[in-house]
């Protein structure tokens, strides 16, 4: 289950890091293309991958105890 927190770990934090570097006109190579549908759509993936980051990385990290 600690593989399942990092992953979750790893979901956050590319959704943290894309939200900061947004407003710095740029981007991660890897999701470049979530503003390709508007800003609106863009930033609830920002913040759907921050949410179900944060999710997985916490039920991970319970079900491992």
């Amino acid at each position: 289950m600690e593989r399942i927190a990092g992953i979750g770990g790893l979901l956050a934090g590319a959704g943290i890091i894309s939200s900061i570097l947004h407003f710095f006109d740029y981007n991660l190579r890897l999701l470049m293309w979530i503003d390709n549908w508007g800003p609106g759509v863009g930033w609830g993936i920002r913040i759907g991958l921050i949410v179900v980051g944060a999710i997985v990385f916490l039920v991970g990290r319970s079900a491992a105890k």
